[in-house]
């Protein structure tokens, strides 16, 4: 059945949020990371190849990770969150096509890419599962979408926290606490080639192939 599309008003909502946080979204982003997601964008850059998309690029955080090999497109919905990743890549000497663009409605054709990355992304989209589907569409076959998110944990007393603070969590940072990349990706057709969890299973590792 076709996924209908997010509201327009929830899209605006998150590129407003982050046109508003871009200046201070490393300051926070390192602090999370340093708890939670070590090591994450290290893994998951790690496994890019060929022609690269990384969707929700932000500040650009993930650039020092990727193999000096790789042709590398990042979009973003937020100008401002994009201004900070161009800096980034200057100061790494890094040639990055930067595009603003929407994950729910990609402007590639299909077939387009070899990897497409997304390290806690999918929490901020408002219509993941329909983001998912055009990370499908654009990949080439034989392509993988790589992502490093933190998900919905089966262990009961911490899915039950997650639970009890998603509403605050979506209604002033956008960001979701129960979403499950693996059934996203499944459901837009992607064959599971490893998934590794940790954090009580609050953090997923996903790579995927599109056969």
């Amino acid at each position: 059945m076709p996924i209908e599309e997010a509201p327009q008003g929830e899209t605006e909502r998150v590129r407003t949020f982050y046109e508003r946080n871009a200046e201070s979204y490393d300051k926070g982003m390192a602090f999370a990371e340093r708890i939670l997601f070590r090591g994450g964008r290290a893994w998951a850059c790690s496994q890019a190849v060929g022609d690269v998309l990384e969707i929700a690029v932000g500040t650009g955080r993930n650039l020092p990770y990727y193999p000096v090999d790789v042709t590398l497109t990042g979009i973003d919905l937020s100008q401002a969150m994009l201004e900070q990743a161009h800096k980034r890549a200057e100061e790494l000497g890094r040639a990055v096509t930067f595009l603003e663009a929407d994950a729910q409605s990609l402007p590639f054709p299909d077939n387009h890419f070899d990897t497409v990355v997304s390290t806690l992304t999918l929490c901020t989209i408002p219509d993941e599962r329909r983001a998912v589907q055009e990370v499908w569409r654009v990949l080439r076959p034989g392509g993988r979408f790589v992502a490093m998110e933190h998900v919905r944990s089966p262990h009961l007393l911490v899915r039950g926290i997650e639970r009890l603070l998603d509403p605050l969590s979506v209604r002033f940072e956008a960001d979701h606490l129960l979403r499950e990349p693996v059934e996203a990706a499944q459901a837009a057709g992607f064959t599971i080639e490893r998934i590794e969890r940790s954090r009580l299973g609050f953090v997923e590792r996903l790579a995927a192939r599109k056969e």
